[in-house]
C-alpha cells in the first residue's frame, strides 16, 4: 500500500511521504483522508450549485470544516472516526443533492465522483480511497496543480478556524461560500493560471474573516487578553493537563473542577489562554507545564495527573507510552478516551485516581497576554519610543514548531537581536525562546506573546493601528516578520498576508514542497518573501548593520 502526502514541512525528503508519514500517518490513514477529502470535493459541488438556488444547508456548512479539519497534519489518524466521517458525508450530501434538485439546480455534474457510492465496510473504503487518488487535476501542468495544492491547504487552515469559531456561536456564510466555491472549482477543467491565482489570494482574504470570527468569539465570552505572569512550575496536589488550542473545552472543565482539589495546567498552545480574564478568575486553573506539541511524547509520560487534548491530537496512539489521554474534540486516536464538551467527570475520576504533584516546585514564570489591546493601550509610549530611537525594530517571530532540523535559527534570531528590538511572537513556535529573559525597553518588555496561531489577527490589527499612527504603509513600518510553518494554518496565515499586500517575509526552516519554482517566482516577484539564511546574516540585512 502506497501514500503521497506533501502539505507538511516535515515532509519525506522535502518532496512528499509515500511509505508512511514522517508524522506517523499509516497508509490506510492516508487512503481514509483522502477519500473524505473526495467526497467533500462531491459535496461542494452541490453546494455551490444551491447556493445560486438559494439553498444553504446549515449542517452541510459545519460538516465541510469539521471533515477538512479532521485531515489537518496530526489530528485524526483513527480509522473508525475516519469512517464515520465518510459516511456522514455521503448521507449528507445525498440529502443536499435532493434540496438543489427541488429548487431547480443543476445535479448532474460530469466530475466522475459526484455520484460517490461509498463501500460497505472499511476495507473497502480504504481500497476506494487508493483508487481516489490526490485531489489536484493531473492533466493540468503542474504550476496549475501547485496552486491548487497552496489554495486547498490553506482552505484546510481556514477550515480550522472556522470550525472552532463556530463551537463559540460565531459563524459567516461567506466563509462557508468561499470553500464549496474553491472545492467546487477544483473539479473544473477549464480555469486559467490566473483564475487560480485569484482563488488563492481570496483564500488569504476569506481566513482574515475566519480569524476574526474566532477572536470575537473568543474575546466575546473570555475577555481581551491582559498581561499576566504564568507560573511554569507547579503545586502540590491532583492536576489536569490540558492542550491544543480550544479555549471553550477548557471553560467547561474549569467549571466542572471547581472545588474538587484539582489543578488545571496547559500545555502548547493552550499557554495564551491565561490571559483571558474569564478563564483567569478559576483559582485553580495554575500554570503552564511542557513546551510545543511535537514535544508530546517527551513530556506527557512526567505529568502524573490526567491530561484533556482539545480538538488536536497526539503523535501516537497512547498505548505506547501513556494511558492517561482523553480527548474533547470530534476527532481521535485509537485507544485515546472520547470526552463530550460539557461532560469531563471520566477526566476529573481520571486525575484524583492519579498520584498528582508530591510538592511545589518553582520553576520560574513567563508573560503572555500581549494581544492587540494590551499593546495597542501603551500605543503612545511604543510610538514614543520608535521616534526617540529607543526602539530600532519590531521583529514578529512567529509561526508553528517542528522536528526537523533547521528551527534552532529562530532561538538564535531572538537571543542575537540587539537590545534596541522588541520581540512580537504567536503560535506554538515562540516555545524556541519563550522563557528567554529579554528584558525591557523602558515599561515595554522585549518579548511580547500575542497569543496562538489564530491571533495573528490581533498582530494584523496592531500593525495596521500603527502604521495609521505612523501615516505610513503596513509595509514601511519598522517591522520585519520572520515566520515558520509546519501545517496547513500557517500556509492560511499566509495566504492572509499576502491578501494585505505585506512585502518582505522571511520564511522558514524551508520551503514548501507543493510551490513550483514558477510559483516561487511570482512569491517573490510580487511580495519578496525569502528563505531564511542564518540569524546573523539576517539580523544585519534586517537592521542594515553588523550585529
Amino acid at each position: 500500500m502506497s501514500m503521497f502526502c506533501n502539505q507538511c514541512e516535515q515532509t519525506a525528503k522535502g518532496k512528499g511521504c509515500t511509505v508512511s508519514g514522517v508524522c506517523g500517518k499509516k497508509p490506510e490513514v492516508a487512503a481514509l483522508q483522502d477519500l473524505l477529502i473526495h467526497v467533500i470535493k462531491e459535496m461542494s459541488l452541490y453546494a455551490h450549485e444551491g447556493r445560486q438556488k438559494g439553498v444553504v444547508d446549515d449542517e452541510v456548512n459545519r460538516f465541510t470544516c469539521e471533515g477538512l479539519f479532521a485531515t489537518l497534519t496530526n489530528v485524526n489518524f483513527d480509522p473508525e472516526s475516519l469512517k464515520k466521517l465518510i459516511y456522514r458525508g455521503v448521507e449528507l450530501t445525498s440529502k443536499l443533492k435532493e434540496k438543489v434538485a427541488g429548487a431547480g439546480g443543476n445535479v448532474q455534474f460530469s466530475y466522475p465522483g459526484a455520484n460517490f457510492q461509498a463501500a460497505a465496510d472499511l476495507k473497502g473504503l480504504v481500497k476506494q480511497g487508493e483508487e481516489t487518488g490526490f485531489f489536484t487535476d493531473s492533466a493540468a501542468g503542474e504550476d496549475i496543480q501547485s496552486l491548487q495544492q497552496v489554495m486547498f491547504f490553506g482552505i484546510k487552515g481556514v477550515a480550522a478556524y472556522t470550525h472552532h469559531a463556530a463551537v463559540l456561536g460565531q459563524e459567516d456564510d461567506a466563509i462557508y461560500a468561499y470553500i464549496h466555491e474553491a472545492l467546487a472549482a477544483l473539479s473544473s477543467k477549464t480555469l486559467s493560471l490566473n483564475e487560480w491565482v485569484n482563488l488563492v489570494l481570496r483564500c488569504g482574504e476569506i481566513n482574515l474573516r475566519a480569524m476574526e470570527l474566532l477572536d470575537t468569539g473568543n474575546t466575546g465570552r473570555f475577555g481581551h487578553p491582559v498581561p499576566t505572569e504564568v507560573p511554569l512550575g507547579h503545586k502540590k496536589g491532583k492536576c489536569i493537563l490540558v492542550s491544543g488550542h480550544d479555549l471553550y473545552d477548557l471553560e467547561e472543565l474549569l467549571k466542572e473542577t471547581t472545588g474538587k482539589g484539582i489543578y488545571v495546567y496547559t500545555h502548547g498552545e493552550m499557554l495564551p489562554s491565561h490571559g483571558y480574564p474569564e478563564l483567569k478568575k478559576y483559582t485553580h486553573f495554575y500554570g503552564h507545564f511542557g513546551t510545543a506539541w511535537h514535544n508530546q511524547k517527551k513530556e506527557f509520560p512526567e505529568f502524573p495527573g490526567a491530561i484533556l487534548m482539545t480538538t488536536n491530537c497526539i503523535q501516537e496512539p497512547k498505548s505506547s507510552y501513556l494511558e492517561n489521554i482523553f480527548t474533547a474534540g470530534p476527532v481521535g486516536w485509537p485507544g485515546v478516551e472520547y470526552v463530550h464538551g460539557g461532560n469531563f467527570m471520566p477526566v476529573i475520576e481520571k486525575a484524583l485516581s492519579m498520584p498528582g504533584f508530591a510538592g511545589d516546585v518553582d520553576k520560574g514564570s513567563v508573560m503572555v497576554g500581549f494581544a492587540r489591546n494590551a499593546v495597542l493601550g501603551v500605543a503612545d509610549k511604543v510610538i514614543a519610543g520608535v521616534k526617540s530611537g529607543a526602539i530600532r525594530r519590531f521583529l514578529l517571530v512567529a509561526g508553528c514548531d517542528g522536528v526537523k532540523p533547521g528551527r534552532n535559527y529562530y532561538t538564535e534570531l531572538v537571543e542575537k537581536a540587539p537590545e534596541d528590538t522588541v520581540i512580537l511572537t504567536l503560535a506554538c513556535g515562540k516555545f524556541r525562546f519563550f522563557d528567554r529573559k529579554l528584558g525591557k525597553i523602558g515599561e515595554i518588555p522585549r518579548l511580547l506573546d500575542m497569543g496562538q496561531c489564530n491571533d495573528a489577527y490581533s498582530a494584523i490589527q496592531v500593525a495596521v493601528a500603527l502604521a495609521k499612527a505612523f501615516d505610513c504603509d503596513v509595509n514601511d513600518l519598522p517591522l520585519s516578520l520572520v515566520l515558520s510553518w509546519y501545517e496547513q494554518k500557517a500556509v492560511a496565515i499566509l495566504l492572509t498576508l499576502f491578501y494585505l499586500n505585506i512585502k518582505n517575509i522571511r520564511l522558514g526552516p524551508s520551503l514548501p514542497a507543493f510551490i513550483t519554482p514558477n510559483v516561487l517566482d511570482v512569491l517573490v516577484k510580487t511580495f519578496n518573501v525569502r528563505p531564511i539564511t542564518t540569524a546573523e546574516e539576517d539580523l544585519a540585512d534586517i537592521l542594515g548593520s553588523s550585529v
